[in-house]
């Protein structure tokens, strides 16, 4: 039995936090994309769902490259999203019904149109030259060495003005900002102040691991190009980069920052959240949603190897005094239901309420993604057509085009690891586009089973996914052995059922998830039998009973059940 008390309670371990993909939320004036008014509209809908704290995905003005993630002007709101009176009026409404927001913190790279870099490429002695990584090229000319971009083709390309190379570990349009220049983080801190002087709760920072350049920037070898996110992460200056930020930011507001850990291994991740470190509060990992990844390409996974994630991110998030996330998908990655769960009409609502129950007593703060509370499943994408992602128009380029892959070895992969997947508008009823927006033609197709899945539908029916979120957040909520607990998994070679136990002083759990559409039983600890049923995805006939050693599970059953000590 645990005899832990909860260490260092916090506001932001226990929030349940939502990310908002603003262009595809909720549509206001009709012009088929989303904007900020549409949040504030559905802000009842988040609070009654249990929402506390707001991820919102880049508000920023910008050219949309990577749809906000190139940033042409940190201080101003994108205005197709809305205007600063806009932004503000969230904040007011967010805050009178006890809502805290978080926003996207950009700044390994900004926008080819930002005034920093327009000033960078005017010549080599302008004073923002040193604000991004300009190279002569290689002997021949080429480019200065052969990293590779995320976007696919080379990470750097030639600027005709001077005749020297930018580096851009993404798209051509989004050069990467040298951190080694204080000017770069002075104005970074400058922004940062800027947004939590306006009551912004925190940050979300994207690719943070990647803001300190490996010193010389060797060539990679063709193991580090299969991979290349481990050969840039974690550079020398990361962590002196991040305490200064701490020291001079962070540490003067009450906030919370989760960072994007793109290539930070396991063994790194204690000196970004380590209790003592002044740095981040948590991050994401990203082995979960990428353990059936090769690549592009799509490959299978089994529940033991799932598990053994899990462990190794609550060794590393918790080793040291930590804190870590929990999630199944994001704006990167497909639908949660639709990768791990079973999205056929037969299983979608149970398997999506298995995977919720995962997700939410799992130990880390838990985040939702737009539309996994009603079980939005993939959309169907059959033609290179039917993508707006920047990532797979260059793949196809290099992989397809290039006559290197079929396009239907291509296609098949993509449509179920694209990040398009994530994208589409959100469901919000059976009228047309989703209820989502008035215009005939949104940004981004609807998926077309929206009048199937629906929220109006959903709030309506009281055994729904999104009912079962909100019967999730308040167990956790009310529960600290879900939130603060020790975790232990109970059959990690299970190739069927996912069992493990959260305790807490005198309170101990036990939460059991069959992964199969074929009934399987758990055990219970030895000497351990059921006291009560918390919760589950089945009829109360079909829960466990008082006393029980075996718990006896249906297809997709997942319950969460008080056992004895």
């Amino acid at each position: 039995m645990s005899t832990a008390s909860p260490e260092h309670p916090t506001w932001w371990k226990e929030a349940t936090v939502y990310q908002i993909y603003p262009r595809s939320f909720k549509d206001s004036n009709g012009d088929g994309l989303g904007d900020i008014p549409g949040i504030i509209e559905k802000l009842d809908y988040l609070s009654t769902l249990g929402i506390n704290v707001i991820w919102l995905s880049p508000h920023f003005d910008s050219p949309n490259v990577d749809n906000g993630y190139d940033i042409r002007d940190y201080r101003k709101v994108l205005k197709e999203f809305g205007s600063m009176a806009d932004f503000d009026q969230l904040l007011s409404e967010m805050k009178q019904r006890d809502m805290r927001l978080v926003i996207d913190l950009v700044v390994n790279h900004s926008s080819d149109e930002h005034e920093w870099f327009e000033q960078s490429r005017q010549s080599k002695d302008n004073p923002y030259r040193d604000f991004y990584i300009w190279r002569d090229g290689n002997s021949d000319g080429g480019p200065p060495n052969n990293y590779a971009s995320f976007f696919s083709g080379s990470a750097w390309s030639k600027d005709d003005r001077t005749g020297q190379y930018y580096l851009h570990y993404f798209a051509a349009k989004q050069p990467d900002l040298n951190w080694e220049n204080p000017s770069v983080r002075e104005e970074v801190y400058s922004l940062m102040k800027f947004w939590l002087d306006k009551g912004v709760a925190g940050f979300r920072m994207d690719v943070i691991p990647l803001i300190s350049k490996q010193p010389d920037m060797p060539e990679l070898t063709p193991e580090q190009l299969h991979a290349p996110e481990y050969a840039y992460a974690n550079g020398p200056h990361l962590h002196d980069y991040l305490q200064e930020m701490n020291r001079e930011v962070l540490s003067k507001y009450d906030v919370m920052t989760v960072g994007e850990a793109f290539g930070i291994t396991y063994a790194e991740t204690p000196a970004l959240v380590g209790r003592d470190r002044n740095e981040l509060n948590m991050i994401f990992h990203f082995d979960l949603v990428r353990l059936d990844r090769d690549g592009w390409r799509k490959t299978e996974w089994t529940l033991p190897e799932l598990k053994e994630i899990n462990r190794n991110i609550y060794e590393a998030d918790y080793g040291e005094g930590g804190w870590g996330t929990t999630f199944l998908t994001n704006h990167d990655n497909p639908r949660a239901v639709s990768h791990f769960g079973n999205d056929s009409a037969e299983w979608r609502e149970l398997s999506a309420k298995a995977l919720a129950t995962m997700m939410f007593t799992l130990k880390g703060t838990p985040y939702v993604y737009q539309g996994d509370e009603l079980g939005m499943t993939n959309f169907p994408l059959e033609r290179i057509d039917d993508y707006q992602d920047i990532e797979v128009k260059r793949a196809w380029q290099e992989e397809v085009v290039s006559g290197q892959v079929s396009a239907e070895e291509f296609l098949e992969s993509y449509a179920q690891t694209s990040r398009d997947n994530a994208r589409t508008p959100m469901q919000w009823s059976a009228e047309p586009q989703a209820g989502f927006t008035t215009a005939d033609t949104p940004w981004f197709a609807v998926n077309p089973n929206y009048r199937d899945i629906n929220a109006e539908h959903q709030q309506d029916n009281p055994h729904s996914v999104y009912h079962f979120y909100r019967q999730l957040i308040a167990l956790r909520r009310a529960t600290p052995a879900l939130i603060y607990g020790d975790y232990h998994d109970l059959a990690p070679q299970d190739p069927n059922v996912y069992s493990y136990t959260r305790a807490l002083g005198d309170q101990r759990y036990m939460v059991a998830i069959n992964f199969t559409e074929e009934e399987q039983e758990a055990a219970l600890p030895s000497g351990a039998s059921v006291v009560s049923v918390s919760l589950s995805n089945y009829p109360d006939e079909q829960s466990p009973q008082q006393d029980a050693q075996v718990i006896q599970l249906q297809p997709w059953q997942a319950v969460v059940v008080t056992i004895s000590a």
